[in-house]
């Protein structure tokens, strides 16, 4: 029981250190720029994250041109943001979106993308107005679902997020980004049982995800299963990258023993499909 008692405490301050770090993980991007993918990341968008800081400015500076000679081109909008992002410009991100989505008030995908990046500058609130915007219940994403439940999530309304989510599996049922997203839903509201059955689910379907993986090996590191955690974090993976992963494992899981938590730049991530 007071091993139990400890666990809670930890998971308490790990949440209260991890608020804003479901949102950076909606999608499993890699599209085109005006697909919804794009639109909606959720653990760190993927495409973002694969990106060095000397590219991610080359980007930057060449999209920046051709957002220059056409600021109201809703697909030159979304790749520069996406470069932005990619940058750590977050809030510059908003501010081109915002423009474009004032030109073309009715285009769903730049909607979508712009409720992303409100929700990674975490304007957790602004971010699911729009996103609803970008929304149609006649023809409903998936996508845009899962990534107004990360939203939920950030806000505190679990419940609610879950039923996004739910909504979002009626569609495409076991996709690992909408499980993650699910489990991580659990792990904040401290429902540790439930965030490792649902990540189990998404890491099943995943692949090789690094997200969906170091999520659920967190998620076990905290339920006190280290060696599975540590054989999750390091499977199928060549040596040097099973080595990192389980040295980023053990920092995470010290730096929550210690009382801080990672960071909201850091891993547990979520994951979805929205700009």
């Amino acid at each position: 029981m007071h091993r139990h008692l400890l666990r809670q405490r930890r998971l308490a301050r790990l949440v209260a250190a991890t608020t804003s770090c479901a949102i950076l993980a909606f999608a499993l991007c890699g599209c085109q720029t005006t697909t919804p993918d794009d639109v909606t990341g959720s653990i760190g968008d993927k495409a973002s994250a694969a990106v060095s800081p000397d590219d991610a400015r080359h980007d930057v500076d060449a999209d920046r041109e051709r957002y220059r000679a056409n600021p109201k081109d809703p697909a030159v909008a979304l790749q520069y943001a996406r470069a932005l992002r990619a940058a750590g410009e977050r809030t510059q991100a908003v501010a081109v979106l915002e423009q474009a989505a004032i030109a073309n008030p009715g285009d769903r995908k730049l909607l979508a993308g712009y409720g992303r990046a409100l929700a990674d500058n975490g304007n957790f609130q602004q971010a699911f107005d729009v996103l609803s915007r970008a929304h149609s219940p006649q023809d409903p994403d998936w996508r845009i679902l899962s990534v107004q439940g990360t939203v939920l999530d950030q806000m505190g309304r679990f419940d609610e997020a879950r039923d996004y989510y739910a909504s979002a599996l009626k569609i495409e049922p076991d996709d690992p980004t909408v499980l993650s997203n699910l489990g991580l839903s659990y792990l904040l509201s401290k429902d540790l049982p439930k965030a490792d059955e649902t990540l189990r689910r998404a890491y099943a379907h995943a692949g090789n995800d690094p997200r969906v993986r170091m999520n659920l090996a967190v998620v076990l590191g905290l339920e006190g299963k280290t060696s599975e955690a540590e054989n999750i974090a390091k499977a199928n993976l060549p040596v040097d990258e099973a080595t990192a992963n389980v040295a980023e494992l053990k920092r995470l899981l010290a730096r929550n023993e210690n009382g801080h938590g990672p960071g909201k730049d850091h891993l547990p991530v979520s994951s979805g499909h929205a700009g």
